[in-house]
């Protein structure tokens, strides 16, 4: 599986470069915190969803969650990639990680 680091994402943030961030957490989760400019897409929702809304299979998408504890970025960048989807990339730590780096998030914290 392909992975990317909290360096890499910032970077291509950073540099404009288009990328795709999808976080794989329930909503409630995603509402109260989520990285700038994601999307979500619960990770058990990633089959009906996908092709609505992430038409474009050779797109960057970083699929996160909580941390490295978290499975469900790990299940739906797997779903992705079995589906066609070549870049999609697992943000493995996910938002304890961006946090800890004192990055900015959005959404209404709890």
């Amino acid at each position: 599986m392909s992975t990317i680091t909290r360096d890499q994402i910032k970077a291509r943030l950073d540099a404009g470069e288009p990328t795709v961030l999808v976080e794989a957490l329930p909503a409630r989760y995603y509402e109260a915190e989520h990285l700038p400019g994601a999307i979500n897409i619960p990770h058990g929702e990633i089959s009906a969803r996908a092709a609505r809304e992430l038409p474009d299979k050779d797109a960057t998408i970083v699929l996160y969650c909580a941390s490295t504890d978290c499975q469900n970025s790990r299940i739906a960048t797997e779903f992705l990639r079995g589906a066609g989807y070549r870049n999609a990339l697992e943000y493995v730590e996910g938002k304890a990680d961006w946090k800890e780096a004192g990055y900015p998030m959005e959404g209404r914290p709890l």
